[in-house]
């Protein structure tokens, strides 16, 4: 099936009509296109249980599961399945709230998707109802925040400055002012986060600059020669 069809196949088998409708579309080219099927939240359990158990879908591969930081929009949460036997795939999206993100768990369809499920709540802190444990994955316990969402402060961008040598744009005239340095996208203010947010940044205290003594005013003294041996010659001998 071309993914024009695999697209028109799933709208077909979801029905519904206005905001309830699946939307489809395919993505990509070049041959590694794919049919994509955008779904309500409340579709979203039905739509992988659609793909999975249809006859000419056959998707019995559950591929990846991830999400998608829209800021104000909120988070899109995107499902990869494949057929292993007819060959082809199909992408299944939808888009959650910001407030309190959460979309029914998929590990009941595809047990597969348990790893991907707790990967996606650790990093953006959606929640999946009906996943047996979203315990934490990569992150420490007590690591606190999530951090794919944009607004995550990156705090190592805070402490170490921009590696490149010159900033974009800046000419190799090394007798022209120098601007400020810019902050990296997603570094906030200084004092406006953390701990000490608020607090005005502390100067730290410069030491004392030690200066070589100097010699005391007059003529400089010579230094001393050796006393003479009494004109010994090479051998020795006076």
């Amino acid at each position: 099936m071309t993914p024009e069809e695999v697209g028109a196949r799933m709208s077909g088998l979801l029905g519904g009509d206005g905001d309830d409708a699946p939307v489809v579309s395919v993505s990509g080219g070049n041959g590694w296109a794919r049919g994509t099927v955008d779904v309500p939240p409340s579709r979203w359990h039905d739509a992988l249980r659609a793909a999975r158990d249809d006859a000419e879908l056959g998707c019995d591969f559950f591929d990846w599961l991830s999400a998608v930081d829209e800021l104000d929009a909120g988070f899109r949460v995107v499902a990869h399945l494949w057929s292993t036997t007819r060959r082809h795939g199909v992408l299944v999206r939808t888009l959650i709230g910001g407030d309190a993100p959460a979309i029914a768990s998929v590990v009941d369809l595809y047990p597969g998707a348990a790893w991907h499920e707790r990967e996606t709540h650790e990093m953006f802190g959606i929640d999946f109802p009906g996943h047996p444990g979203l315990t934490p994955l990569l992150l420490p316990p007590e690591f606190e925040g999530h951090p794919l969402r944009k607004e995550f402060v990156l705090a190592s961008r805070v402490a170490k400055p921009w590696p490149g040598a010159k900033e974009p744009g800046e000419s190799h005239d090394t007798t022209a002012a120098k601007r400020q340095p810019m902050r990296p996208p997603g570094v906030p203010e200084p004092g406006t986060w953390g701990p000490h947010a608020g607090e005005e940044p502390a100067r730290p205290a410069r030491a004392p600059r030690e200066r070589p003594a100097r010699p005391a005013p007059g003529r400089a003294e010579r230094p001393e020669r050796p006393e003479a041996d009494g004109g010994a010659g090479p051998d020795g001998e006076s």
